[in-house]
């Protein structure tokens, strides 16, 4: 995923933009990176490997090193940011967020045409998606020109920042408006981020979200649309499920309240007599104490994270290391386990690798049942728009997996997101059964939808439905008017 913090102040903005950029920490441990327009007219820029240690650790160095009055930082699980490039528009500092499904037609329209004019200043030795951003940016008159070139032709998601050689930052939200965008406001500052988490305590007090595709130029003095916001957005449901920060709001949603609602509405839907509903740490932690509330059980912690410096265990590439970041971060209560019914609240099931082992480890600490209730509806599709996930291939989700064994890999996958369908069931009993589960149960996307409470329309849940409003409907359908991706 990734995420990114970008400020102009009337004073220095070097320790505001090092904090803000480190309260996106939790969306990446690939790595980091800070640029920032010093008062001669260049750019000073740091990138580091933050796999093995924290932002903040990495940064601390460079901090003392850097000033200026216009700066933008990333994490970043893609490429090497930010970049700062050369041309004739001028030099410019960008970092970008999202997923570009098109990457390598696009690579090869820019450097078949373009090639003698782009210039870039990298540190991966390899051309990466916010590479291929700057040169499309670079092949137009204008930042904004260049910006909206950008919306028009990326497949996936695009949000970004670019800081101007004359000191202008400006802010661009994917077209749909899937990844967040938050503008604030201090005495003689202005920031422009992800997660609105950070507001508060760096002194900002919050504006407003940018709009889907909406872009702003932002000076210290105020803030100007100059591409206003389009009139479809589908920002990523997921959010508010998995991998926003619990303090943070989207849209005016908090997330942690929705979490909140998720585990209600679990609760009425598909109740269990246990002793103690529990939550997956850190985000299963918000759905039980919804589920606790809403069933008038009591709310228990029979694992207990170690430290918050874990990476969050989808986020290394390779699988085993995943597993065991998942078993090392995640220590066992025994006393709160043996011989007790429990209710398990997650976020979402994607192998079901980290669940089974979790259960296996329950059992054996002498839990008696173990009931699991997950957030979301099952995930049957995999997403396309932001890389939320390390999965590259559809059968590492293991609903695919039995949709496959059972059907074929020519099934219809419709049938499979209707919870009142046999084969819905079908699956998830297989699920069940797999991960060794007393029952199982996943939320509607009804209740999901309401437990966030925005329109559906204004969603993206295409990976548990296949529906998307970029897609102009199912992801199955040959039908031009529902799918013009797959239209004859």
């Amino acid at each position: 995923m990734g995420g990114f913090c970008g400020i102009v102040a009337e004073d220095d903005c070097v320790s505001d933009l090092f904090f803000g950029t480190d309260y996106h920490s939790h969306l990446g441990t690939h790595r980091g990176g800070m640029a920032v327009l010093g008062d001669g007219g260049t750019f000073q820029r740091a990138i580091h490997n933050i796999q093995n240690s924290p932002f903040r650790s990495k940064f601390e160095n460079d901090v003392p090193r850097f000033s200026g009055k216009v700066g933008i930082g990333v994490i970043s699980d893609t490429d090497p940011q930010p970049l700062v490039m050369c041309a004739r528009l001028g030099t410019f500092a960008i970092v970008t967020v999202g997923l570009i499904g098109n990457i390598e037609e696009l690579k090869r329209e820019l450097f078949c045409r373009n090639s003698a004019q782009l210039q870039f200043s990298t540190t991966s030795g390899m051309v990466g998606p916010t590479e291929v951003v700057s040169a499309m940016i670079a092949t137009k008159d204008s930042i904004v020109e260049g910006i909206r070139y950008v919306q028009e032709k990326i497949a996936g998601s695009c949000s970004l920042l670019v800081i101007s050689e004359d000191g202008r930052l400006y802010a661009a939200r994917d077209r749909y408006g899937r990844t967040p965008v938050v503008i604030g406001r201090r005495d003689g500052a202005f920031i422009a981020l992800q997660e609105s988490c950070a507001l508060p305590n760096l002194g900002y007090a919050h504006i407003r979200d940018l709009g889907p595709g909406e872009v702003v130029e932002i000076t210290a003095s105020g803030v100007t649309t100059v591409v206003p916001p389009g009139e479809k957005m589908a920002i990523c449901a997921f959010l508010w499920i998995y991998y926003g920060f619990p303090a943070s709001s989207y849209e005016g949603r908090n997330v942690e309240m929705a979490r909140y609602r998720c585990g209600g509405a679990l609760a009425k839907r598909y109740p269990a007599d246990a002793d103690a509903a529990c939550g997956i740490p850190d985000s299963g932690t918000s759905h039980a104490l919804g589920y606790a509330h809403e069933a008038g059980v009591k709310y228990a912690r029979p694992f207990v994270k170690y430290t918050p410096t874990w990476a969050r265990s989808f986020m290394p590439q390779d699988q085993r290391q995943r597993e065991r970041v998942a078993a090392m971060k995640l220590i066992p209560i025994p006393g709160l386990i043996q011989d007790r019914r429990l209710v398990f609240c997650d976020d979402s099931v994607v192998r079901g690798t980290q669940l089974g082992k979790q259960a296996d480890r329950l059992y054996a600490a002498g839990c008696k049942e173990m009931h699991v209730r997950i957030a979301c509806p099952p995930l049957v599709y995999p997403c396309k728009f932001i890389n939320f996930s390390r999965s590259k291939n559809e059968y590492d989700l293991i609903t695919r997996r039995f949709v496959r064994g059972h059907e074929g890999e020519t099934a219809d996958l419709k049938k499979y997101t209707d919870p009142e369908s046999e084969a819905y069931k079908a699956m998830v009993e297989y699920i069940r059964e797999k991960l060794n589960l007393t029952s199982l149960a996943f939320q509607t996307i009804d209740d999901l939808v309401q437990a966030i409470g925005l329109p559906k329309d204004r969603l993206c849940t295409y990976c548990w439905t296949g529906e998307d409003v970029s897609l102009g409907g199912c992801a199955n359908c040959p039908c031009k008017n529902h799918n013009p991706e797959t239209a004859a």
